[in-house]
């Protein structure tokens, strides 16, 4: 069936602005809504997804699959989905260094991770005053 205007990708029609799809509850968030985006599905599949970081560099996304014990990736310009790393120690909050390394919290080995642009995982935290961390869920660089 042919449509009058761009589909996003498999889900449903794109919307006309502001998208129908958004409702808001509390009046007095209004003003932080930004009527010119929408929402648009990227990927299903996933049991439990957190954690998304923008590459926008590399006009890429990543985040957990946590339960599927993966991260993955969604290109921009293309579209497709792909693993990019399994396993991922149930990784779960992800954030950017100021050098642009992927920072990750891992739910598995209880640790905060960097990955370097080499792709070695280099342990940046996994205890505190000599305790194990329990599991890392967010985080940010400051």
């Amino acid at each position: 069936m042919a449509t009058d205007h761009p589909t996003t990708a498999g889900w449903r029609d794109q919307p006309r602005y502001p998208d129908p799809a958004i409702q808001t509850l509390d009046e007095r968030f209004d003003r932080y809504r930004v009527f010119s985006a929408a929402v648009e599905r990227l990927h299903t599949g996933c049991r439990w997804s957190e954690g998304p970081v923008w590459f926008g560099d590399g006009r890429y996304l990543l985040w957990s699959d946590i339960p599927n014990n993966r991260i993955l990736k969604w290109e921009e310009e293309t579209g497709a989905v792909s693993i990019y790393r399994r396993p991922s120690d149930f990784a779960n909050g992800h954030t950017r260094d100021r050098q642009g390394r992927l920072i990750t919290c891992e739910h598995g080995e209880r640790r905060v991770t960097r990955t370097e642009y080499d792709g070695r995982v280099t342990v940046l935290m996994d205890n505190w005053r000599g305790k194990r961390l329990n599991s890392p869920n967010d985080v940010v660089v400051k």
